[in-house]
């Protein structure tokens, strides 16, 4: 009777220890594939942050060399942008270090908007105070022409008034730009990497210009002197407009920023020299150039 009674101690221990056994297995495999999932995980969020940093270096890189800013502020945010850079790829993923990764990322976006917002003011205003020069030279020859005849004087006085009337446009600047699945629209000077083209520019104040709704077009003519995007045409009195894209703005004779995005087909954006022109109506309000790599 006792040995039958240890038998099935025995075998009720045994039974025990191998339902142990199988549990223990069990978490071990679980916990195996939660600290895989992990460390996985960790290593794509430490990937997305070399993609931000590497971002951000280019958009540096594209205001210092396209603008020729030797600003020593800006040389020195993309140096520690590039120092961080060099840091997460060397480090090992881990929550603590993404957690800081991210913060530090953040605070230099904010750096970011501050210095190009500075940048942006002094190439504006170096390119006001020329614009301001030209039209001060141009009034000053108006004004010289005016004194050699009484009949002369009526005429430019008539067509500073009609000239007067229009809305000019300032500050054109044409740049790149790639459109992230998430709606980001981030620069770009490469041609390979844009999806579209943007158009920013200001339409001046004029008190004596009509107020109300405008159509503006918008004309992008890339380096094999192809129109990109809609390929509209407007006709008037005196002939045809090609145009790449419109936009309507409501103008009530003060400064109002206007920006255009403009389509185009991959084969379209290509190395080189590109055109875009503003009209208002059948009249050209502005004009520059930009440059893809």
């Amino acid at each position: 009777m006792t040995t039958e009674g240890n038998s099935t101690k025995f075998k009720i221990l045994i039974g025990v220890l191998s339902v142990l056994l199988i549990a223990l297995a069990v978490y071990t495999v679980t916990l195996y594939n939660d600290s895989k999932n992990t460390v996985t995980g960790l290593e794509q969020q430490k990937e997305e942050i070399e993609e931000e940093l590497e971002d951000l270096i280019a958009n540096y890189d594209e205001v210092i060399q396209d603008n020729e800013l030797k600003d020593k502020e800006l040389l020195a945010a993309r140096e520690r942008i590039t120092i961080l850079l060099d840091s997460v790829k060397g480090a090992e993923a881990n929550v603590a270090l993404i957690r800081r990764y991210k913060a530090e990322i953040d605070r230099l976006k904010d750096e970011r908007r501050m210095l190009f917002r500075r940048a942006d003011s002094l190439i504006a205003a170096n390119e006001r105070l020329a614009l301001e020069r030209d039209s001060t030279n141009v009034m000053l020859n108006e004004t010289i022409k005016v004194v050699d005849s009484v009949s002369e004087e009526n005429v430019n006085l008539s067509e500073t008034v009609r000239k007067g009337s229009i809305v000019n446009a300032v500050d054109l600047r044409g740049e790149a730009v790639i459109v992230r699945n998430s709606g980001k629209v981030v620069d770009t000077r490469r041609s390979s990497r844009a999806d579209k083209v943007r158009a920013c520019f200001t339409l001046t104040p004029n008190p004596i210009a009509k107020r109300g709704d405008r159509t503006l077009y918008v004309q992008v003519i890339n380096p094999k002197n192809n129109l990109l995007g809609k390929k509209g045409i407007l006709e008037f009195e005196n002939g045809l407009l090609n145009y790449s894209e419109t936009t309507n703005v409501f103008y009530e004779n003060e400064e109002l920023d206007v920006c255009v995005l403009v389509d185009a087909l991959e084969d379209d954006l290509i190395e080189g020299r590109y055109i875009i022109n503003v009209f208002d109506g059948a009249k050209q309000i502005a004009s520059t150039t930009m440059e893809l790599k």
